[in-house]
């Protein structure tokens, strides 16, 4: 069966449980409500689109300087480069860095580049053991799955399967309690982050003025994970940059 036929069919298994869809949807419209809160923080929220959108337009336009000016600010700090024409040139460039530091562990918070590239499966088909740090992502990843949705990973499963999945995987009680199942994690994953010799990040901005990157998060694993581990890489789009850091003040918020 075609890829497209698979997901076709999957599709229709899953849109013909209207009890699911009818969840899903209220998940949906909480984010809708959060979203909305943000966007009153703003005077003028559209003219901040367009602001945004000229300053992005700008560095498209100067994409080559900005890059070259981002690369040099970060060498300076001490920082290695490299760049990457493929996913699998990305992905062949941590493995040899992992090597090098003679790795056993790896821990990641979230990033969608890495999934585009595949570089869990990398680093597992070469022996690395990888332990995704944000929730959602753990959630999947013990499940043998792909993230559902890009901010939402796990928003497909009830407290029931994510226990299931625990007792099952990790060896805890079943429990229905929201608290109880993410200091569940929460156990595990510290565990990790102390055992880590390499901590994979994406990042959300970077500026080029002052060779910083900029990693937006609500549980604290994005830090432990650039933190303890030994080495930190950073995996980022080149369509990531801005061109200065007062930019953040625009675009944190949006994000």
């Amino acid at each position: 069966m075609k890829a497209e036929e698979k997901f076709r069919k999957a599709s229709r298994q899953v849109t013909e449980r209207l009890e699911y869809r009818k969840w899903m949807q209220k998940g949906l419209r909480g984010y809708e409500t959060t979203r909305e809160k943000t966007q009153q923080r703003y005077h003028d929220y559209q003219s901040s689109r367009d602001v945004a959108a000229a300053i992005k337009w700008d560095v498209i336009e100067h994409l080559d300087q900005y890059l070259e000016q981002f690369s040099q600010r970060l060498e300076e700090h001490g920082t290695k480069v490299f760049w990457a024409r493929s996913g699998v040139e990305a992905s062949q460039y941590i493995l040899r860095v992992a090597r090098e530091h003679r790795a056993q562990t790896v821990v990641k918070s979230k990033s969608m580049t890495t999934e585009e590239i595949h570089l869990n499966d990398a680093l597992e088909r070469e022996g690395y053991r990888v332990v995704e740090s944000d929730l959602g992502e753990f959630i999947v990843q013990l499940r043998k799955e792909t993230p559902y949705h890009f901010v939402f990973p796990a928003m497909h499963l009830k407290r029931g399967e994510i226990s299931d999945t625990f007792k099952r995987e990790i060896g805890s009680r079943s429990t229905d309690n929201p608290e109880e199942l993410t200091m569940i994690a929460r156990r595990t994953l510290r565990k990790a982050f102390c055992q880590a010799d390499v901590g994979i990040t994406g990042a959300n901005f970077g500026i080029a003025e002052t060779g910083m990157i900029s990693i937006t998060e609500n549980e604290g694993n994005a830090r432990l994970t650039m933190g303890l581990p030994k080495v930190h890489i950073a995996v980022m789009g080149i369509e990531k940059i801005l061109p200065r850091l007062e930019h953040l003040a625009l675009f944190l918020p949006m994000l």
